[in-house]
């Protein structure tokens, strides 16, 4: 059971430990439960708050979306859906994290290679630090939408996408950036103007949209396209990421996708 009051230390007992961070201090407690992301089992005449191995679960799910930059009200509607599956959630958490693992480690060579050659007062190449940069875009979107890919279609495919990535050129990468960068701002020009997505903008934003895709060397058309830009709306990683500065980017490109998408 754990138990907290505002202004006064904690303990856990008889539960599974709680990961350490900023959503297990009290006042971050009290402000769940003031928004109804996290209930106590119940609260004492003391003013403390009991949270059994139920809440304690919750909480643990909590702290692993907020680690990967999920906003409170997206993690509420996501842990409220009665379709919500903690072991497959879980499983996405860790593949990510492992993701987020594999980013750092590549990170990491990548700072090690510029030491030594700086060490060594040599020029690192600059095809190693477009190779580092590839593998550290591929690692990032593994920890982020690998888990979910990959259960939707498969290793295969979504190897033969990262092995598109890593073997764009210089200039191809570059195209793939931009087209990504102009994407979000349409969308995000659409929704702060009000647009519908069933209009012109729609459409141009599905078709930047199928183009940047292009790059993974797979064809995303049709039943296909419509089938990846759905999660856009029903993984809040996915929603976080599309609507980061403008909420509803990601709801827009759905639906324009769904519309025009043939």
């Amino acid at each position: 059971m754990l138990e907290a009051k505002e202004g006064k230390p904690y303990g856990i007992h008889h539960s599974s430990p709680v990961p350490p961070g900023r959503g297990d201090h009290p006042r971050t407690l009290r402000w769940y439960d003031e928004i109804g992301l996290l209930k106590p089992s119940r609260v004492g005449e003391n003013g403390y708050r009991y949270y059994g191995p139920a809440e304690v679960d919750r909480l643990q799910d909590i702290l692993f979306y907020r680690a990967l930059g999920v906003g409170l009200a997206q993690i509420r509607a996501c842990l409220d859906d009665p379709a919500f599956d903690r072991l497959a959630a879980l499983r996405r958490h860790l593949a990510a994290l492992e993701g987020e693992r594999d980013r750092l480690e590549n990170l990491i060579r990548s700072v090690q290679d510029t030491i030594d050659a700086m060490e060594r007062k040599e020029p690192m190449e600059d095809e190693r630090k477009f190779a580092a940069l590839k593998r550290q875009t591929v690692a990032w979107q593994e920890a982020t939408y690998g888990q979910e890919a990959r259960s939707r279609w498969g290793d295969q495919a979504v190897d033969r996408a990262q092995g598109a990535v890593l073997s764009l050129t210089r200039d191809q990468y570059n195209q793939w950036t931009q087209l990504g960068r102009e994407i979000q701002e349409k969308l995000e020009a659409a929704v702060t103007a009000g647009t519908s997505p069933l209009g012109e903008a729609g459409q141009d934003v599905t078709a930047l949209h199928r183009r940047w895709l292009a790059f993974s060397g797979t064809p995303y058309e049709g039943e296909k396209h419509r089938g990846l830009a759905a999660l856009y709306t029903e993984d809040p990683r996915f929603t976080a990421y599309y609507d980061r500065a403008v909420p509803g980017c990601a709801r827009f490109l759905r639906e324009a996708v769904e519309h025009w998408a043939r």
